[in-house]
């Protein structure tokens, strides 16, 4: 019987020892036989990995203001128009054609059929009406959100957006209470992405954590400050995206950035800074791409506190920043100084307002007048991670600090996470910040009545981040928003910057152009003038590099 039992036994273990063998042959044929696709077969499994330094604050378009935010949102929803890739035409989006009235004061969307949101359900003139009055009505249930852009735009809620009606399942038409003459420019925005009505009932608080677009990438997953995944949307209208997903990855530091895209476990780095030129095009396998001058990075100053009420302080401060030097030691040389809050390129820009001159002597002389002396103390906000216009943002923060140092003016730097920066500004909390904007369009509006407009500088929800308030600039940017004359508008513009100028409300420091990198095997990859661009042309050439890691592709 003892035998019988042992024979048994013996049985059982060569059993369970084949098995195991049999498991681990099959797996590790499978591993195999993956590897084997990724190498020879290049469209199998393909995901883009951009490397960057920040997380997304919220994937719900219209209640983000941040561009980490955009660049995930702009792959997922769709606008009704949208910029054509130089950034300087309006093409079809969701909206095949348009016509607006004589006074411009009505305006008619003819909208794409046989297009579905992610979840299946069906795009028409219903759910963009649907959209637009979750945005601009506080009493409608879904109004879930600050939505901050909709009130810098339209100011307030509704704003003068008289109505937004469905006239037929595929025809929208939209009213406005006066002329806006960007308002075109201004619906290509990533903001005004049109999302699925079933999914914003069905997520309600949380469907900043849920989007469903129309777009050529749906949502696959989020895990704050590692990676948010998109999928190819395969039942796209359009041509459907080249790769199967795309990964945003967050990496704060940019050593490890580039680091990472030298490896090659990453394909694109954003936000890397001047020092990395020199070891992106060493190295053969990388590509170096540079976006234009679109933005402008400046020292917001509180004017509602004390002493940054006061014309002369301001001057001051203005005068006490070396640009060039500045330029020099802290972006490499890959900025322009700012005289004003517009770069060069947009119309209306002011050739005849001089930059602050650097001049520390007459700075402490204003100081004087304006009843500081020996100067004062005050604190300099800064964010912890790179911006497009401030690659180097806590270098920068030192360096102001040291020319301030040489006016008697003692800054204390105070350095917050990316979304509590915004959301302390937001509020007014702060005396000096460093602070930017990335043109979301062409046309100055975007920049002037964002940054200048009192209306966008109520506390919890301003964006007019220095609190400046003067009534002839307000009346500047309502007569500039209203014609269609674009030889008056550009005048407009110039006489607006020229009061601006002479109040100094803050300190323009730099117009930058933002560093990127990729891989050689990165195509189609095309930075746009406004740092948001979809990513539905990208591909990935595996035949391009040897030695790429089998797990990013």
């Amino acid at each position: 019987m003892k035998k019988q039992y042992k024979v048994i036994s013996l049985l059982f273990i060569i059993i369970f020892f084949f098995t195991v063998i049999f498991s681990f042959s099959k797996e590790l044929g499978h591993i195999y036989s993956s590897l084997f696709i990724s190498l020879h077969h290049p469209d199998a499994g393909k995901r883009l990995i951009i490397g960057r330094a920040g997380d997304s604050i919220s994937l719900d378009p219209s209640n983000t203001t941040d561009m980490d935010s955009a660049k995930v949102t702009v792959n997922i929803f769709e606008t009704l128009v949208k910029y054509e890739k130089e950034g300087k035409e309006i093409i079809p989006g969701l909206a095949t054609s348009w016509k607006s009235s004589e006074d411009g004061l009505t305006w008619v969307f003819r909208l794409r059929q046989d297009v579905r949101f992610h979840d299946g359900s069906v795009f028409d003139a219903h759910a963009v009406e649907f959209n637009f009055h979750r945005w601009m009505d506080r009493d409608n249930p879904y109004h879930n959100g600050q939505f901050r852009y909709w009130n810098y735009v339209f100011g307030g809620f509704p704003g003068f957006v008289k109505s937004v009606t469905a006239i037929s399942d595929y025809n929208v038409e939209i009213k406005l209470s006066k002329p806006y003459a960007p308002f075109l420019n201004t619906m290509a925005m990533p903001i005004f992405g049109i999302g699925s009505p079933d999914a914003i009932k069905k997520y309600g608080d949380e469907v900043y954590k849920h989007p469903v677009g129309t777009g050529p990438f749906c949502f696959k997953s989020w895990e704050p400050n590692k990676s948010i995944f998109l999928v190819r949307n395969e039942a796209y209208w359009d041509v459907p995206a080249k790769v199967d997903e795309v990964e945003f990855k967050v990496i704060p530091s940019n050593m490890n950035r580039l680091e990472q895209l030298k490896q090659g476990t990453i394909h694109i780095a954003d936000n890397l800074g001047p020092d990395d030129i020199s070891v992106i095009e060493n190295d053969q396998n990388l590509q170096l791409l540079l976006r234009p001058y679109f933005n402008v990075g400046y020292i917001a100053l509180n004017n509602e506190k004390t002493p940054f009420d006061r014309r002369d302080v301001r001057a001051a401060i203005n005068l006490a920043i070396n640009k060039e030097e500045m330029i020099k030691e802290v972006f490499a040389n890959l900025a322009r100084p700012a005289k004003t809050l517009i770069p060069p390129l947009l119309s209306g820009y002011n050739e005849s307002v001089s930059d602050s001159e650097y001049n520390p002597e007459k700075a402490k002389q204003l100081l004087t007048k304006a009843e500081f002396p020996q100067g004062f103390k005050t604190t300099l906000w800064v964010m912890n991670s790179s911006r497009d216009y401030f690659p180097r943002p806590l270098q920068l923060a030192e360096f102001v600090k040291e020319s301030l140092k040489e006016i008697n003016i003692e800054a204390t730097i105070m350095t917050y996470n990316w979304d509590e920066y915004l959301n302390r500004i937001q509020n007014g909390e702060h005396e000096m910040a460093l602070i930017g904007w990335t043109g979301d369009n062409i046309d100055p509006d975007n920049f002037l009545n964002t940054l200048l407009a009192s209306d966008n500088a109520n506390p919890g929800n301003a964006s007019n981040y220095s609190f400046y308030k003067n009534k002839e600039v307000d009346l500047l940017l309502t007569q500039a928003r209203q014609t269609t004359d674009m030889v008056f508008r550009k005048n407009l513009y110039i006489k607006l910057l020229e009061i601006v100028d002479n109040d100094k409300p803050s300190v323009p420091l730099v117009h930058t152009m933002p560093l990127l990198a990729a891989r050689l095997s990165v195509t189609g990859y095309s930075p746009y003038i406004t740092g948001v661009e979809s990513l539905e042309n990208v591909d990935i050439d595996f035949s391009v590099e040897v030695n790429v890691d089998a797990e990013v592709k």
